[in-house]
């Protein structure tokens, strides 16, 4: 436990949250219902996109372990909310 009362906790912490908002951002925008709005019609143009929006389905393998890591830290650290 002596882990998680340091400074080195509170980085790991961050960290994880900075991965859990940049792919809760790329889930969202390679959602198979973008295209069908006006933002994913002209983003389905681009080649990169087309590339980008096959990893969906991998990039839940990033988001989820990282969500259950920085909540589990997230309680060890600070205690249950409330």
């Amino acid at each position: 436990m002596d882990f998680i009362s340091t400074l080195a906790a509170t980085r790991v912490i961050l960290i994880l949250g900075v991965i859990n908002l940049l792919t809760g951002v790329c889930i969202f925008f390679s959602c198979r219902c973008l295209p069908g709005s006006r933002i994913g019609v002209k983003l389905t143009g681009f080649r990169w996109y087309q590339r980008f929006f096959k990893y969906h389905c991998f990039l839940w393998w990033i988001f989820w372990p990282s969500v259950m890591l920085h909540a589990t830290l997230t309680i060890i650290f600070l205690g249950w909310p409330g």
